[in-house]
Parts: structure tokens; sequence; C-alpha cells
């Protein structure tokens, strides 16, 4: 039994041996980020992905390279369908955020914040998304939307008097729209949470990028990205 314990081991990339994780990094990923990846399309994502977030964007290095292209399509998929919502933009990003918050996802909320700060919301307002309840920021259909979330992500289930209260200022499809909004927000959560990928300080990219980057340039390589998950 050692001995085929002691083949395995030798058996492992040097990659592997020499993880971050192994080197005593407590913040480091998991897994070692891929630097150089192999296949044509993932050598295209991360063209992209350098382009508008430089060297950037962890989640594609640690987890996307080391699996076959359709896998983050299905990551960017679910964001290329935030477009076809029709609650309005901040409260869809409002939602996301605070289900990252729960979670305790750094890069996600680092993330959310990066949306924010590129579409010129209100960052104050996010920056009390914690306080939501009695932030004057918030309006009740906000709050109310923010309880059922909170709800959901840390209980699992909601109370019908949650439900019934939102109901009030959604439609059924809003409704609907609120729930993937959480639901597929847990997605990217748990897999950043799994495998210790943290903040890339994109927020802090997304405000160098407002003074020196024109707006129609930005766009440009957003949908030049967005092109690759279709």
């Amino acid at each position: 039994m050692l001995d085929k314990d002691v083949k395995e081991k030798v058996t492992l990339t040097r990659e592997e041996q020499l993880s971050p994780r192994e080197a005593g990094s407590q913040d480091a990923p998991f897994l070692t980020p891929i630097e150089k990846p192999s296949g044509f399309m993932m050598k295209l994502v991360y063209y992209f992905s350098r382009r508008q977030f430089g060297e950037r964007f962890t989640p594609i290095k640690v987890f996307a390279s080391r699996l076959p292209p359709s896998f983050g399509q299905l990551y960017g998929k679910v964001y290329s369908l935030d477009k076809k919502l029709t609650l309005r933009r901040e409260t869809a990003i409002m939602i996301r955020a605070r289900v990252a918050q729960i979670n305790v996802c750094a890069y996600c909320i680092d993330a959310t914040q990066w949306y924010v700060i590129k579409e010129s919301m209100n960052e104050a307002k996010f920056n009390e998304l914690e306080d939501y309840r009695t932030s004057p920021l918030f309006s009740e259909a906000e709050r109310a939307a923010l309880d059922y979330v909170t709800e959901l992500t840390e209980e699992k289930k909601v109370d019908p008097a949650a439900f019934a209260r939102m109901r009030r200022f959604y439609s059924e499809r809003e409704i609907c729209e609120i729930v993937y909004l959480t639901a597929s927000e847990h997605i990217s959560n748990l897999t950043n949470i799994g495998l210790n990928i943290h903040s890339d300080m994109l927020c802090d990219l997304a405000k160098k990028n407002r003074s020196k980057i024109p707006a129609a340039r930005t766009d440009q390589l957003t949908v030049s990205t967005q092109k690759l998950d279709r």
C-alpha cells in the first residue's frame, strides 16, 4: 500500500507539487493558476480577458482553464442572460451583491462592485447594502426584495409573509427573475469559495479605467468578451 502511495505522489505534476497551498499561502487558490492555457478557445478567452482586466480574472486561470470550454461558456451564459431581465439593472446587481455578501465570496463582492463603478450606479447605496433595512437610500420595494433574498440565501427557505410582502411590489415574472438571480449567484459564489479564490481587486481597476479609458472603448471590450459566451 505504501509503494502505491509513493508511486502516485511521484506521478503528480510539478504544478501540483508546487501549489500555493503547499507553499504556505493561505490566501492563494487551492489550485495553481494556469498562465498559459492549451486549446484555441481558451487562449481566446485569456486574450479578451487580458484586454479588459489585465492579468486578473483568477477564476478563468484556476477553474475554467481546467475544464472543457463548454463549462466556461455556461458561466458566461448565466451573466449574459441578465440582459434579458425586466428588473432594473441596479436591482439585479444589488441582488447578486447581497447574495455574495451573505456567502462571503470576496471575488464576487468585488466583481459586483466593478459593475457598479463601471455602469455609474450609486456607489454609496451599494456601500450600505448590509444596512439596507435602515438606510434611507433603499426603497420599500428594494427592502422587500432584499429581505426575501436574504432569507432564501441564509435559511434556504422563505416565510410566506416575506414572499407576500415582495409580491406587493413585483410582477410574477420579476419574482422569478429575483429567484433566478439568487440561485445563479450561488454558482459563482461556491465555485470561488470552493477553490479559495479571493478578490482580484476589479473595483480598483474600474476606478482607474473610469478616468483613463473612454466609455465607448470599455463597452467594445465587453462586447468582444461576451461573444465567447454564445
